[in-house]
């Protein structure tokens, strides 16, 4: 494995990031990981896309797999009262506690193990003081944080990122929890995305499909 941490670009409001983490966390105990959380309605915004949430007939085929990949993985998945919701709060609240990996555990833990709102500093309360912040509303307005979440975006954004979430593997953008082995094997062994693999790269389009205006 890639000694190096892996970048691991994440919105709470993804339960599939909610089951990579998970998955990760338990099955590759090895993998260290750089996690970056940022704010995936900008990304959408950037690349012109909908959220799978704002398709019906996706959002119903969305939810559906997430439950039965979670299922299959024998990971507790409990839907918030609404999604999608504002996850500003929650990515805020974990840029700003002292401990990083704690934070994103029981903030996952808190929206998609318990099925709890996360939509207002409010909401997370009991998370942020079991995180050691006293004042959370304070903790989550320090223009630091604003500056860290605003920075992982732009980054993001460079790299070309167009989901979440998405591991990066020296140059490679892995995206989704279905991605994750493929991912680990990468970092394991460059050779992985093999002549094949490169080759459909560049395979053209048949049809010029206009851009979203």
């Amino acid at each position: 494995m890639n000694a190096a941490a892996l970048d691991w670009f994440f919105d709470f409001i993804s339960p599939f990031a909610y089951l990579q983490w998970r998955r990760l966390r338990r099955e590759h105990p090895e993998v260290a990981l750089n996690p970056k959380p940022l704010l995936f309605a900008a990304i959408l915004n950037h690349v012109g896309q909908l959220g799978p949430a704002e398709i019906p007939q996706k959002r119903r085929h969305t939810y559906r797999i997430v439950l039965w990949q979670a299922r299959q993985a024998g990971i507790p998945l409990h839907f918030p009262p609404a999604h999608p919701f504002n996850p500003l709060p929650a990515l805020r609240l974990c840029l700003a506690a002292p401990d990083r990996i704690a934070a994103i555990d029981a903030i996952f833990a808190h929206i998609w193990e318990h099925g709890r709102a996360a939509d207002s500093i409010e909401a997370l309360a009991d998370v942020a003081r079991a995180l050691g912040i006293d004042d959370p509303a304070a903790a989550i307005a320090r223009d630091d944080v604003k500056r860290e979440l605003l920075a992982n975006g732009e980054e993001a954004m460079a790299l070309g990122l167009f989901g979440v979430p998405t591991l990066k593997v020296r140059d490679e953008l892995f995206w989704g929890n279905d991605a994750t082995e493929l991912a680990l094997a990468y970092a394991r062994d460059p050779d992985t995305l093999d002549a094949e693999m490169r080759r459909v790269d560049a395979i053209p389009e048949a049809v010029q499909r206009k851009k979203p205006a």
